[in-house]
């Protein structure tokens, strides 16, 4: 049970940095949106930095996502 619980507290601890790395990504992103405001260079660039995350973003939710097996029927 010890270690059922220890794994639990790591995983609340996990799920609550990963919620928060989240929340700070989008109020950056919305004050980046702000910044920018009509300005096409300035969007532009925000798009471009943006579409250099999706690859980064896309393999660290894959590697850090738990594969379930399903049981055997």
């Amino acid at each position: 049970m010890s270690q059922e619980l220890d794994a639990l507290i790591a995983e609340v601890a996990r799920n609550t940095t990963v919620e928060k790395s989240a929340l700070a990504a989008i109020r950056g992103l919305s004050a980046k949106l702000a910044e920018a405001g009509d300005d096409p260079a300035k969007l532009a660039k925000l798009r471009a930095d943006l579409a250099a995350n999706d690859d980064e973003l896309a393999a660290a939710v894959s590697a850090n996502t738990p594969v379930v097996t399903p049981p055997a029927a």
